[in-house]
């Protein structure tokens, strides 16, 4: 059997990974395995304590599986974290995303134009000196986007993007998500909340109690998977009158 090219090889790879915490009887993360090809958008779904973030910090290197591998190929890992403001480290958005390049050997110079090229990609043109703390929660994970194009991260992963935004926060990372991923980006999303981004994924992976449970295309996801026996509201729940408006279980 010929070897595969290295150009159709996954850029990332998750072989039979588990995550088991000190003290816990049940792993965090049981047995998963998965394969990301370059420039796919992936959403993961579960609900609260399903594995998501574990996983995510797994992928990204900020810690390690009690069993199996993790491969990636690619330059680096970027991660926009659930509080964006964690991850901001400078007093301005151009100080902020010229850590990075400044790490990676670059000048002042340098650091500051590429710093400024990620500022006007991510949307954010004409606020390189404002108060980085002061800005909008969209604003905010643009900022987290920016950093991480200028050190050209092959792999962006969001963890619940959607988290305490309002409509236009909300329109402001899909404007960056869907830029992300006609530049080619391979881009995973980690969310509960479907109907604000699956019409863009290539694919839906499911985790629950620590297990992949579903994957498959967003159509099927919502006609076919048990998606609320997951814990997973279906995007395509009907709603006929205010009455119905409200998550709760029925009686």
């Amino acid at each position: 059997m010929p070897e595969r090219s290295e150009t159709r090889l996954p850029v990332l790879e998750v072989s039979g990974i588990s995550r088991r915490f000190y003290g816990q009887t049940a792993c965090a993360l049981d047995a998963v395995s998965f394969s990301v090809p370059k420039g796919e958008f992936l959403v993961i779904s579960g609900a609260n304590g399903s594995g998501k973030s574990v996983l995510m910090h797994l992928i990204a290197g900020l810690d390690e599986p009690t069993s199996g591998r993790i491969e990636f190929r690619g330059n680096r890992v970027g991660l926009v974290f659930q509080n964006p403001d964690a991850q901001i480290l400078g007093d301005t958005p151009l100080e902020d995303v010229a850590f990075g390049p400044r790490n990676l050997g670059q000048n002042k110079k340098e650091a500051s134009e590429t710093a400024r090229r990620a500022l006007a990609d991510a949307g954010l043109a004409g606020k390189e000196n404002h108060p980085a703390r002061s800005l909008s929660g969209g604003e905010k994970r643009r900022l987290a986007v920016a950093g991480i194009m200028a050190m050209d991260a092959d792999l962006v992963i969001f963890d619940e993007p959607y988290a305490n935004l309002d409509w236009p926060g909300v329109l402001q990372v899909n404007a960056v998500l869907s830029d992300l991923r006609a530049s080619g980006k391979t881009v995973i999303v980690l969310t509960h909340e479907l109907e604000k981004i699956l019409a863009r994924a290539d694919r839906l992976l499911v985790l629950h109690a620590g297990r992949i449970v579903w994957q498959g295309k967003p159509v099927q996801a919502v006609t076919e998977a048990p998606l609320e026996s997951w814990g997973i509201r279906n995007p395509l729940g009907a709603y006929r009158s205010v009455e119905d408006l409200v998550w709760e279980n029925p009686e």
